[in-house]
């Protein structure tokens, strides 16, 4: 149950961010307002880093910014070993 709860927390977590940032490619590219960077970088914190991450290859954004270049795929790897551990705990 709370895995199922969990599973599907992750599932929204990382579409919500891919469309955010795609909002904001397309923003970028129209000349409108922004999302902020930070909006950005916490919705990949709070879980949203396999989104992120591939928005960011299939978009191309954000791909020169450093703190993105970095902290993303970090913060995926982290979230790939958070919930591998947990599984092996559920499960063991």
């Amino acid at each position: 149950m709370i895995m199922d709860l969990f599973g599907y927390y992750l599932l929204g977590i990382n579409v919500i961010t891919f469309v955010v940032f795609g909002l904001d490619k397309g923003r970028a590219k129209a000349g409108k307002w922004r999302i902020p960077e930070r909006t950005l970088l916490l919705l990949s914190l709070a879980g949203g880093s396999l989104g992120a991450l591939a928005a960011m290859l299939l978009f191309r954004h954000k791909t020169r910014k450093a703190k993105f270049v970095v902290s993303v795929p970090v913060m995926f790897v982290v979230h790939c070993v958070a919930v591998g551990m947990i599984w092996l705990k559920i499960r063991g």
